[in-house]
């Protein structure tokens, strides 16, 4: 009597695990498919393929365009005035709220970025001032770079958490640990990053890292070596760079080229200085453990990962107010500094003659490798660094169509660009200094170089 009442009681409560289980998978199922959707999938767009979320985008960015140059503005200007009351007065209200402080309470030396940043954009704004700051090659390429980005950033600030709160990290990161780590030296969880990083645009995949280590996924060096090796250009702004050199009839091959450069730098450069010796160690408690225990598949230890991450995501109130944070810390922190940084560089790299005298040392390299037009291709090898469209205008006007295909594939592979994701690294958490991108640029560019060169010449 006893023995049956105990087996009646096991299989209530084996039914009732099997319900949890049902309904942990279907909040790990669903979401992750919407996130995978939005982030991953293809979808022919026009000309090119694009994935949903650059689709809605483009289309905000269309319906928007009357109204984003004075978001902008309006943004960068109440940063600015919020950040210097923080310093002059440390008011209670902003002391007292968390979201408050990580926003305005800044240093000194960003506060005095920002200031510059808001001069510059509403100089740029209303079109007066001094003409440098807003010529259509300097701040006017910047604003016009900003109010693409907000755009960007609010999409996908509010369907990130689908991506990364419901599982499917954890289920791919089991199941593809020993392909991704002995390969990139990351972690498995990180291959959706990676594939995300990859084919979207590269400001969103440098969110998604800078969330994953700011949430305990990744340690330092593993979130710097994904930013900086994985975080490409998208497809669309691909063939938008052949288009700009004249090289588009040669897209696939040209697209060919980037994958197999920049496969080879991530591989690489994760394994020497300066991303080797960032510390290893994680920005907050990690409790993820990718290790399949003994006597359990690889499958279903995946798949039990899975479903406690997604149980564990909270409500749709909860994914909100995460992307609503995300999008004020963009907001807020990024375009200001962005705006001073980067017409600050373009001034330096459009009305000085610093890059032409730095990549002097550079002719003789081309030159070795029979590149045409040596001496007017140094400068585009180097100033990527700067903005990733430079590379495409100086080289635009270099009648070879070699060293054309070169440029265009090496600025797409080199990746660091200051006036973008160099900056959101910058302000992020992540353990990275400017000489650590300045030093990862020059080693992409010293790896990459000779194998589209070399892809190059098979070619012509």
């Amino acid at each position: 009597m006893n023995e049956s009442l105990k087996q009646m009681e096991e299989i209530e409560e084996q039914e009732v695990y099997d319900s949890l289980n049902r309904k942990g998978l279907m909040k790990f199922i669903i979401p992750s498919l919407f996130g995978i959707f939005i982030f991953l999938f293809p979808i022919f767009d026009g000309n090119t393929f694009n994935i949903p979320l650059g689709i809605i985008t483009e289309y905000l960015i269309e319906a928007l365009s009357a109204f984003l140059p004075a978001i902008v503005t309006t943004i960068i200007v109440v940063s600015t005035i919020m950040s210097v009351i923080s310093a002059l007065f440390k008011p209670a209200f902003i002391q007292k709220s968390e979201i408050l402080t990580s926003l305005f309470d800044v240093s000194y030396f960003w506060t005095v970025t920002r200031i510059l940043g808001s001069i510059f954009a509403v100089m740029t704004f209303i079109g007066s001032g001094w003409s440098f700051i807003y010529s259509d090659v300097t701040g006017q390429v910047m604003f016009d770079l900003l109010t693409t980005l907000i755009v960007w950033f609010f999409v996908a600030s509010f369907l990130m958490p689908y991506l990364i709160n419901f599982g499917i990290m954890e289920f791919f990161g089991t199941l593809l640990r020993r392909v991704i780590k002995p390969l990139f030296t990351l972690p498995g969880r990180s291959a959706i990053d990676l594939l995300a990083s990859w084919i979207g645009n590269v400001n969103v995949g440098v969110v998604i890292t800078r969330e994953q280590y700011e949430t305990g996924f990744y340690t330092g060096r593993e979130a710097a070596a994904i930013a900086t090796c994985f975080s490409t250009v998208s497809l669309p702004f691909c063939l938008v760079i052949a288009g700009m050199l004249d090289v588009d009839h040669m897209f696939p091959l040209f697209y060919l080229a980037i994958v197999i450069a920049g496969v080879v730098s991530a591989v690489i450069v994760p394994r020497i200085p300066p991303i080797s010796k960032l510390p290893d160690t994680y920005y907050s408690n990690n409790t993820y453990q990718e290790d399949v225990p003994e006597n359990v598949s690889k499958f279903r230890w995946a798949l039990e990962q899975a479903v406690n991450r997604a149980k564990n995501a909270g409500t749709f109130k909860n994914q909100v107010k995460q992307g609503n944070d995300i999008f004020l810390g963009i907001a807020f922190v990024l375009l200001p500094q962005v705006m001073a940084i980067g017409t600050v560089a373009l001034l330096i790299a459009e009305f000085t003659p610093f890059f032409q005298m730095i990549s002097k040392p550079i002719i003789p390299i081309l030159e070795l490798m029979q590149l045409p037009e040596a001496a007017e291709a140094a400068p585009a090898t180097i100033v990527g660094f700067i903005d990733m469209f430079l590379p495409a205008v100086l080289a635009s006007g270099i009648e070879a169509e070699i060293t054309r295909f070169v440029i265009g594939a090496l600025s797409l592979v080199q990746i660091i660009y200051l006036t973008e994701m160099g900056t959101l690294l910058l302000i992020s958490k992540i353990p990275i200094k400017l000489w650590h991108l300045l030093l990862i640029f020059l080693e992409r560019t010293a790896i990459s170089l000779p194998i589209i060169v070399l892809i190059a010449h098979m070619i012509y």
